[in-house]
C-alpha cells in the first residue's frame, strides 16, 4: 500500500532558506534551488515573478511593484508571500506523472532556535501550499545527514552551516542533538557589512545584490595567498551620481571581521559545553562547514585556528541541508522516529 501511494505521490525534502530555497524530489535529487524572493504588484496584491526572475528585478522595480523576502532569519516573514513561493516551487519540482494525484508528504528543514509559533507558522504554510502532510526537521541535523556524518553512531560529530539568515551549529550523537545554537547572524550579514563599509568609507551606496557579488568574488575570512581587488559600482552620497571605486579582499575581509568573530564566538561556547568524551571525538573528526558561508574564501583556515580543530567544507555545501531532507525520506529509519508536526 505504501509504494502504491508513492507511486502516486511526489514526497519532496525543502530547506526554505532566507537566501534560496532547495528543493528535493525523491527518487530524483534536488531538482530546484531559487532565490526566496517574491515580487508583488502593490495595486492588484498579485505575484509578478518568483525566484531567479525575481532576483532579477531586486533594486529595478517601478513603484507599484515590490521585490521582497518571504523570510527573515530563517522563519517566516510574510505569510502569503511564502505562501505563493512554496506553491510556486511545489508546481515546479512535480514530475508531468505527479501533477494530478496525491499532494506530497514534505519534510521541512527549519532553524534549531524558532519557536513553536513559528514551527506552526512553517506547517500551516506548506499545508495551504499543497503539501498533504509536513514533517519539520532541525537544519543542523538535516545538515548532518546531509553531508555523510555518522550520525546514529555513539560518537561526536558537530556541524556548522552558515545560511543566509542564521548560522546554525549542533554536536549530534546517537540519532539526536546533544547541543545546538541557532545564531541570526549569517550570509545576510555579512553583505551587510559590507554595504555600511563601503558606504561609511568611500561615501558610495551599493545595493544587496552588489554586496553578494564582492563576497562571492573577493571576500575572504583568513589572509590570502594573493589578495584580489574588484571595481564596484554605485552611488555617491556626496554628489548624488553614479561613481566607481576599486576594493580589495582585504578592506572586504575588515569588513567581515565583527560578523564573522560572533560565528567564531558561538562555536566556543558550544565547544565550552560538549561533554568531555564527545570533545575527544571532535579532535579527530573536526567541524564541518555547509551552507552557502562554507564557500567563502578561507573560513575554514579561521575556524581552525580559532578552535585548534580540524575543519573540513563539505561537498555541495549549498544543498547540505536539502540533501538530508532527501534521505529521511527514501530512508524511514529517520522518518518513522518523527512525529506528525
Amino acid at each position: 500500500m505504501v509504494k502504491f501511494i508513492r507511486f502516486f505521490s511526489s514526497d519532496m525534502g525543502i530547506d526554505l532558506g532566507t537566501a534560496n530555497t532547495c528543493v528535493y524530489v525523491s527518487g530524483k535529487g534536488v531538482v530546484l534551488m531559487e532565490p526566496s524572493i517574491v515580487t508583488m504588484n502593490l495595486e492588484t496584491k498579485e505575484i509578478v515573478a518568483v525566484g531567479n526572475e525575481a532576483k532579477r528585478m531586486l533594486g529595478k522595480t517601478p513603484s507599484n511593484i515590490v521585490a521582497m523576502k518571504p523570510m527573515k532569519d530563517g522563519v517566516i516573514a510574510d505569510f502569503e508571500a511564502c505562501g505563493a513561493m512554496l506553491r510556486y516551487f511545489i508546481s515546479r519540482a512535480k514530475t508531468p506523472k505527479h501533477r494530478f494525484v496525491l499532494p506530497p508528504r514534505i519534510v521541512i528543514a527549519v532553524p534549531s532556535g524558532i519557536t513553536s509559533v513559528e514551527r506552526r507558522a512553517v506547517r500551516d504554510t506548506a499545508l495551504k501550499a499543497g503539501a498533504r502532510q509536513v514533517h519539520l526537521v532541525e537544519e543542523p541535523m538535516a545538515a548532518a545527514i546531509g553531508v555523510g556524518l555518522p550520525v546514529e553512531e555513539p560518537c561526536g560529530s558537530f556541524i556548522l552551516d552558515i545560511g543566509g539568515g542564521t548560522t546554525e551549529m549542533a554536536v549530534v550523537s546517537l540519532g539526536g542533538i546533544v547541543l545546538t545554537k541557532s545564531l541570526r547572524v549569517a550570509g545576510n550579514e555579512m553583505d551587510q557589512a559590507i554595504i555600511d563599509y563601503i558606504k561609511k568609507k568611500y561615501n558610495l551606496l551599493i545595493g544587496e545584490r552588489t554586496a553578494e557579488e564582492i563576497k562571492i568574488n573577493i571576500g575572504s575570512a583568513f589572509p590570502l595567498e594573493e589578495e584580489l581587488t574588484m571595481e564596484v559600482n554605485g552611488r555617491s552620497l556626496v554628489e548624488g551620481l553614479p561613481k566607481m571605486v576599486k576594493i580589495t579582499s582585504e578592506e572586504i575581509r575588515e569588513a567581515l571581521k565583527e560578523t564573522l568573530s560572533q560565528i567564531i564566538n558561538a562555536i566556543r561556547n558550544i565547544l565550552e559545553e560538549t561533554p568531555p568524551e564527545l570533545a575527544s571525538d571532535l579532535i579527530e573528526r573536526g567541524v564541518t562547514i555547509a551552507g552557502g558561508g562554507a564557500l567563502l574564501k578561507g573560513i575554514d583556515k579561521l575556524i581552525s585556528q580559532e578552535t585548534k580543530l580540524p575543519v573540513f567544507p563539505a561537498e555541495d555545501p549549498l544543498t547540505a541541508v536539502v540533501r538530508g531532507t532527501g534521505k529521511m525520506l527514501e530512508e524511514s529509519k529517520y522518518l518513522k522516529e518523527f512525529p506528525r508536526e
